[in-house]
């Protein structure tokens, strides 16, 4: 009888951790998108929007190609279908960084706005990488 309580006592606090885990990771993707939106109407320029495109972009070659799993990022699988997905997530990565910097070398954006938008993509990246190892972990733990 004890013994189920201990059990059902650990139960509870790993449930309790993922849905902090899954908290966190709606608060970071929710300040991503605040400050992409913040990014345009402080400085009433809506072009910063175009990165958010390359936000939709990123995780489609991992939905489609790779079957929405994250661990093909640390394979080292020669397969075409894994080698193209691994190409256009970084082409598209890459977007995100360029679009504010071509905008703002072009005059169409402040320099505020392209900071503001370089901070959005780090909190974006950021939250992909604790998703990520989040996942990585919750597979572990699945097995064990």
């Amino acid at each position: 009888m004890g013994m189920s309580i201990g059990v059902t006592l650990t139960m509870r606090i790993i449930y309790v951790a993922s849905l902090t885990v899954i908290a966190g990771l709606a608060f970071m993707f929710s300040a991503s998108i605040l400050l992409q939106i913040l990014a345009c109407a402080l400085y009433s320029n809506w072009w910063p929007m175009l990165s958010a495109l390359m936000y939709v972009l990123v995780p489609m070659p991992c939905l489609f190609f790779a079957g929405g799993s994250t661990d093909f990022f640390v394979s080292r699988d020669d397969g075409g279908w894994v080698d193209m997905a691994k190409f256009f997530t970084g082409a598209s990565a890459v977007g995100s960084i360029a679009i504010p910097a071509i905008l703002r070398h072009a005059n169409l954006i402040g320099s505020g706005a392209m900071f503001i938008e370089f901070t959005s993509f780090f909190i974006l990246v950021c939250t992909i990488l604790c998703f990520h190892r989040a996942s990585i972990e919750d597979s572990y733990d699945n097995w064990s």
